[in-house]
């Protein structure tokens, strides 16, 4: 094939012709030039799997592939699965839940076809091997295993009888066919093909001063095909942007000095053929190169040169929490223990990189991309355009993972300024090592922690110190800093608290928000310490926990009151029986066994639903029209979660009427209310708050139309509304209803904000309205040689309020587990070295095993049918769990995540040299 032939093959059963170079990449061929979008791409090398498609039956990753291997060839891609009603696979991943967020779901169907048209009845180990190509940071691999091994029992299996209440059901995800079809559209997706492409200018170093930009005459010779070169003289407002708006310090490029590598100084617009293939050492910049401050000790010494004029010592902001008499409890204590800990950088390595598209709509600018949180991104975006907010529509896309990391805008300055400078669409797709290198990380964490406790094994104190490193700008610093002291003490009624928190600027990518804002460090750090006061007092390490478990009617580190939904014991209750036969299993296996070392490990966790002691509203909006529709209008953004199938049955189950009857309008500022960010566990909780009031009131205007009373069975046949109550049926032709100019003719709006208030000078107050709450049993097989961990199994108590639809709690417990999982075992961010998902492991398949979830409903009187949320708990108690199984087999208590084979094996000979006790050894 040479570069003017065409390339023949057969596509999804049909015959197709089309015209490219043999080398592009397969999967460009399919997206750009074929409209496929249902092949994602994540990564560009292999690495993540999304692009998996079949040629001539066989799994292949489409963005290494050359078109010209298609030649005379049978692809396959999702949209070639099903011929008008999906296939068995596809009906499995919806029954079990087994996509998420959904980016991945197309490789792993794929992946999964391929096994299943060679083996119908496949292993588990199968499985796993078929599908350990492909990534997935959602799920956590268990729903997908499972749809795969029973995808042979359906259609038969997916026709069970519909639930009596929509709360509570395993109800399939609302946008689940759109996920399984590949007909979903994420960031890079939607642009029209007359868009520019968009590539950011990003800066090499760590930190530079009075860099220059040179005259571009020369470089828009080389480049014909570049439209425009923009720069901070470009930005029509304010150049600089932030998700809290005291905090507001990065710029949107930087001007004179740069402070992390990957900061953008520019970005040029121009076809995709010249954008993809320039070279950044073209662009003409010169820089004055200058020590960076690589960490915090370099950034804290006295003579260290600020980042930031106004952050003295290089100090963003701190948190601090006081009560009881600290120093008085600690004299009086019957054991005490401490530790150093240290935590990484993590990366939140979502499958698909930030991307969307701009354009212009006459006085207009609207914006679509993926994102957590529309309306501060609209709110950003009009500032740095100097518009109005009313003049900036931001409609987020399908959100291919989030976890914290799209909670920071990235894409969204550079296509909105262009496109509204050159009123023309314009698109950009971050590529894996852009988005590694420029985006937030979680933030590291080193934290100094004493524990005391009684002759009764009651904890009397805590006094946590804990820096973290914010790296070049705040983002979420200043809520980590807050939160961290919040929780630090974990679910447990302490008598005395000290807390202190520095959120840290560094010359690194700025850490932001992930997956529980800084609780999955302190309660690595606090937990591990309970293991050792537990084995101090001689108390059996889950019954310790159990015996100073908060419960209705303690009080906490701030000194809120906790009077309902404190679900900790339960928790503990539940894993006690697991608990008791794990650690039998550990006993037998380590008799007499040197190199191998099996351990059972035990964590707890809570965390506050919602923002830290601020305003926290959420609006909803549901309407019935004149041609028989129940119309949600729903602005909290669905990142995987399920918070668009969670809202819904909410919405149902209020009004009395089938979940199908509705019809969802997702978030976009011009047509939904602010549903508020989605962080913080927050959507179903006050959203789904929210809805409910919404929804009751909608439900007393549409009995009120047939003076119908409470009790009234509604049924909604076109455009007809039956009222049936007992032998009494009445009707209501909705169409001969006044309408307004969208044809509603009934709506009702309303807002939830859950009662806070602020903290004093002390950290005292109500920080939150409620907690979750959750315990985690780790089982561990540790190669004494090696320095390796396996996870053998996980069970996980967690106290959910009410399980809206318990097929998602699992889903996010279980993804939450896999996270936890790479944080305590092999995720490290190292600025400018692991820029990719080859370098940078997360766990795939093989690393995520069997997860025995219990839920515990102790209902929330403020909640929606007392429920709340669960999806940063998921996580948090996970690497602690691990990290303590890891004491339990070996008698080493590793202090720096993750546990890496190099410092595992470190950690183990050193205990051997000094032949210490498990209580004494730290690694």
């Amino acid at each position: 094939m040479t570069a003017s032939d065409d390339l023949t093959f057969t596509l999804n059963g049909r015959a197709v012709r089309v015209s490219v170079p043999p080398m592009r990449r397969l999967s460009q061929v399919l997206r750009e030039d074929l409209d496929l979008k249902g092949t994602k791409v994540g990564c560009d090398a292999g690495d993540c799997g999304a692009c998996t498609v079949l040629i001539d039956g066989q799994a292949v990753c489409a963005c290494l592939t050359p078109a010209a291997q298609a030649q005379g060839r049978d692809v396959r891609t999702v949209e070639g699965l099903a011929n008008g009603t999906l296939n068995r696979l596809q009906q499995a991943f919806l029954h079990y839940g087994a996509a998420q967020c959904g980016i991945c779901t197309p490789g792993m169907l794929l992946a999964a076809t391929a096994l299943l048209e060679r083996d119908p009845a496949p292993s588990e180990a199968a499985v796993q091997d078929a599908l350990g190509g492909v990534l997935c940071r959602c799920t956590g691999y268990r729903k997908i295993i499972e749809a795969v091994l029973n995808a042979h029992r359906f259609p038969a299996e997916a026709q069970g009888k519909a639930a009596a209440s929509i709360v509570g059901a395993r109800v399939p995800r609302v946008d689940g066919v759109g996920k399984v079809t590949g007909r979903e559209a994420f960031g890079d997706d939607l642009a029209p093909s007359d868009a520019l492409w968009l590539k950011v200018i990003r800066a090499p170093h760590a930190s530079a001063r009075r860099f220059t930009i040179a005259p571009l005459a020369p470089l828009l010779a080389r480049y014909p095909g570049i439209v425009r070169v923009l720069t901070a003289a470009d930005v029509p407002g304010a150049n600089e942007h932030g998700v809290i708006p005291p905090f507001r310090d990065q710029p949107v490029f930087a001007v004179e000095r740069v402070r992390f590598a990957g900061e953008a100084i520019a970005a040029i617009i121009g076809d995709e053929t010249t954008v993809a293939g320039f070279d950044v050492a073209d662009f003409p910049v010169s820089w004055e190169p200058l020590p960076p401050l690589a960490d915090m000790d370099a950034a804290t010494e006295a003579a260290a040169p600020l980042l930031h004029r106004d952050r003295p010592g290089n100090i963003l902001t701190g948190g601090f929490v006081r009560r009881g008499d600290i120093e008085a409890a600690f004299a009086n204590a019957a054991a005490i223990v401490e530790g150093r800990f240290e935590t990484s950088f993590v990366e939140h390595a979502y499958i698909e990189p930030e991307a969307g598209f701009a354009r212009r709509n006459g006085d207009t600018l609207e914006l679509f991309v993926s994102t957590q949180t529309p309306h501060m991104d609209r709110d950003e975006t009009a500032r740095i355009l100097a518009l109005p907010p009313e003049k900036v529509r931001l409609v987020p896309t399908a959100c291919g993972g989030g976890f914290g990391g799209k909670l920071d805008m990235a894409v969204q300055p550079y296509l909105a300024i262009a496109a509204w400078l050159l009123d023309r669409p314009v698109r950009c797709a971050y590529t894996r090592p852009e988005s590694m290198a420029s985006t937030t990380k979680r933030h590291p964490g080193r934290m100094h922690v004493r524990l005391a406790a009684n002759n009764e094994g009651l904890l009397q104190a805590i006094d946590f110190a804990g820096d973290f490193d914010t790296g070049a700008y705040s983002s979420w610093g200043p809520t980590v800093a807050t939160r961290v002291p919040i929780h630090c003490s974990g679910p447990y009624a302490v008598g005395s608290v000290l807390a202190q928190t520095r959120a840290i600027l560094t010359n690194n990518a700025p850490s932001g928000a992930f997956r529980g804002f800084g609780t999955p460090q302190a309660a690595f750090a606090t937990e591990s310490l309970m293991d050792a006061l537990a084995d101090r007092l001689g108390i059996d390490r889950l019954e310790f926990r159990l015996k100073n478990a908060l419960r209705a009617g303690d009080r906490t580190a701030t000194g809120q009151l906790l009077t309902a939904s404190v679900g900790m014991a339960d928790c503990l209750v539940a894993l006690q029986a697991p608990w008791q036969a794990a650690r039998a299993a550990a006993q037998a296996h380590n008799a007499g066994n040197g190199i191998t070392r099996r351990g059972v490990g035990v964590a707890c966790m809570w965390y506050g639903c919602g923002n830290t002691a601020l305003p926290n509203p959420s609006t909803m909006r549901v309407a019935v029209t004149a041609d028989g529709r129940v119309v949600l209008y729903q602005g909290a953004v669905d990142i995987g979660q399920g918070s668009s199938t969670v809202l819904a049955q909410i919405c149902a189950e209020t009004l009395g009427l089938p979940l199908d009857v509705l019809t969802l309008v997702g978030a976009d500022t011009s047509l939904t209310p602010d549903a508020g960010k989605t962080s913080a566990s927050r959507q179903t909780f006050i959203s789904g708050r929210a809805i409910f009031a919404a929804a009751t009131d909608l439900r007393r205007q549409i009995l009120r139309l047939a003076n119908a009373g409470e009790r009234a069975r509604l049924e909604l046949t076109g455009t007809t509304l039956s009222f049936v109550d007992g032998a009494d049926v009445r009707q209501v032709d909705l169409a001969r209803l006044p309408a307004d100019v969208n044809g509603i003719v009934l709506s009702a709006e309303a807002t939830f904000d859950p009662p806070t208030s602020p903290l004093n000078a002390d950290g005292q107050g109500v920080p939150y309205a409620t907690y979750a709450f959750g315990a985690q049993m780790a089982e561990v097989l540790v190669d004494c040689e090696l320095g390796t961990v396996q996870v053998l199994k996980v069970a996980a108590a967690h106290d959910v309020g009410r399980a809206v639809n318990p097929a998602l709690v699992e889903g996010q417990i279980e993804g939450g587990i896999a996270q936890g999982i790479g944080m305590a075992l092999m995720e490290e961010y190292i600025p400018g070295r692991n820029t990719n998902l080859h370098d940078y492991l997360i766990p795939t398949v093989g690393d995520v095993p069997p997860i025995e979830t219990f839920l515990i409903e102790d209902p929330e009187p403020l909640g929606p049918y007392g429920a709340k949320g669960v999806g940063e708990p998921a996580m948090i108690a996970t690497p602690a769990a691990i990290l303590n199984a890891i004491r339990d087999a070996t008698g080493v208590t590793i202090t720096r995540v993750p546990a890496t084979p190099d410092r595992m094996r470190a950690a183990i000979a050193a205990a051997r040299a000094r032949g210490a006790k498990a209580s004494d050894v730290q690694g």
